[in-house]
């Protein structure tokens, strides 16, 4: 499949320490593959730069991709700022590692977005998702501040930049099924979506 464009790097956190379900939420298995192997396989169909950013090397060495340590450590916006530091691409698409239903067909829309615009971010029933969303270099001076202030609100910064904000109806038109934001942190949450520890 035609990735979405060559000026866009695929980036997705592998720092998280998964503490609330006990185990690496990034190789727990659904239907039988781990969620970052599912991810990634969508991501790879997207994007053709990919970065990993997570002082987790070793765990993920085998795949072939940078693994790149976050410059501000201990949050998911220290992992997006590291990301577009190191981007060789205007912009970026982030995302967490432990979505089990990464939908290519939406990823692609959003990222289609962007013109214009130095994020992309949809607005689900349950707030933004600012950790599924498309982000230009522009946002790394107003990430910096935040992070430097002590804040790490991962939308903090939202109002210094020119935002798209993408609403629940046009996302539903490419997540038919309701689960692309769906992220699993307990393993309750796991167990819900047919998952087994």
């Amino acid at each position: 499949m035609e990735t979405v464009s060559s000026d866009i790097t695929g980036v997705i956190l592998v720092g998280g320490k998964s503490r609330r379900m006990g185990q690496d939420k990034a190789f727990l298995e659904v239907d039988g593959r781990p969620i970052f192997e599912r991810l990634l396989e969508v991501f790879r169909t997207c994007f053709s730069r990919l970065l990993l950013i997570g002082d987790r090397e070793e765990r993920f060495a085998g795949y072939g991709l940078p693994v790149l340590p976050d410059l501000y450590p201990g949050s998911a916006l220290g992992g997006l700022y590291t990301g577009l530091f190191h981007a060789q691409t205007d912009y970026v698409f982030v995302t967490s590692c432990d979505l089990p239903f990464p939908n290519g067909e939406l990823i692609r829309h959003l990222s289609s977005l962007r013109e214009g615009y130095d994020a992309v971010v949809p607005v689900t029933a349950g707030g933004y998702e600012p950790l599924f969303a498309l982000y230009a270099k522009s946002c790394l001076g107003p990430i910096r501040e935040l992070l430097e202030s002590g804040d790490f609100c991962a939308y903090g910064y939202y109002p210094q930049v020119r935002v798209r904000y993408v609403a629940s109806e046009e996302l539903a038109r490419f997540d038919r099924d309701g689960r692309a934001f769906l992220n699993i942190n307990t393993p309750e949450e796991f167990a819900r979506i047919g998952g087994k520890l």
